[in-house]
């Protein structure tokens, strides 16, 4: 292999280590991020996530006695009031108010991410209380008429690390789909280009070496995605950090299954092109 042909190999696994996380990136935004039937599908779940439903059941408890006095029986109530809307928080019905609160979350997320320097990303839990006191009261919980629905937050972003990553959201949403578009477009022409003007075993090559940029970029997406996360969650309340976690968890869940996809059809192209390439150069070695 010629030292220019090494130069352009090596300049297309960097370009593909900075491509592949990008166009990741600013289609997740995109697709997921900016889309409030995506984002409630990808929360969904967590209501029946254990953090979620602990962090709920706390904050209700917590706001619900403070408004109760009930002197030596007032540890009894509370711990009453808590697995009551902890049992609660198995069923149909909050799920339901679940997905409500976090349809109108994606919006203030949409509007943190957009917002002013200093403020927090946070979501909303008053429907679900709301949802929550509403049921308790049906069923003659004692007590349940005095829990107050008010804003209840739970912290996804703190302030400083919303404020360092307004820019990069706004970056990638500008970005949106196109980054994926011109990666795609710009590895069939090299392989093309390779193939059309050196032959079937340059072609080869070059597919090997995206092979090996589609792992290389995979693998700089996961540690992205990680450090990312350690990053976001550095900031957030104790309290708030296991439902928070979930969230984080929920929302990246995509992102993780295309590192995935993208090593194993990185690793599917590199495999190939070596193997093609040598049975390729056994073929001629024996016609010779």
């Amino acid at each position: 292999m010629s030292a220019i042909s090494a130069a352009l190999s090596a300049v297309l696994l960097v370009l593909l280590a900075v491509l592949v996380p990008l166009s990741s990136l600013s289609a997740w935004v995109d697709l997921e991020i900016d889309d409030t039937d995506r984002y409630v599908a990808a929360v969904s779940p967590l209501s029946s996530d254990p953090a979620v439903q602990a962090t709920v059941a706390d904050l209700v408890t917590e706001e619900a006695m403070r408004q109760i006095d009930l002197g030596p029986l007032q540890d009894t109530v509370r711990e009453f009031l808590h697995e009551t809307v902890r049992s609660f928080a198995t069923t149909e019905a909050f799920r339901n108010a679940w997905d409500t609160a976090n349809r109108a979350a994606h919006k203030a997320v949409k509007a943190g991410l957009d917002g002013d320097s200093g403020q927090a990303v946070t979501i909303d839990l008053a429907p679900v209380i709301d949802q929550v006191k509403q049921d308790l009261v049906r069923d003659g919980v004692p007590f349940a008429d005095q829990i107050p629905v008010e804003r209840t937050e739970i912290t996804l972003l703190g302030p400083d690390q919303a404020d360092e990553l307004r820019s990069s959201f706004r970056w990638l949403r500008y970005c949106s789909i196109w980054p994926a578009v011109a990666t795609l477009v710009l590895l069939v022409l090299v392989v093309g280009i390779a193939t059309v003007r050196r032959g079937l075993r340059a072609g080869l090559w070059t597919t090997a070496v995206v092979g090996a940029g589609f792992v290389l970029g995979a693998i700089v997406l996961r540690v992205l995605v990680a450090v990312g996360r350690n990053r976001v969650l550095d900031e957030v309340p104790g309290s708030d950090r296991d439902a928070a976690a979930a969230v984080v968890d929920a929302l990246t869940a995509s992102l993780r299954t295309t590192v995935w996809v993208v090593l194993a059809v990185g690793a599917v192209l590199l495999v190939g092109a070596v193997v093609a390439r040598v049975l390729l150069g056994r073929r001629k070695a024996g016609r010779g």
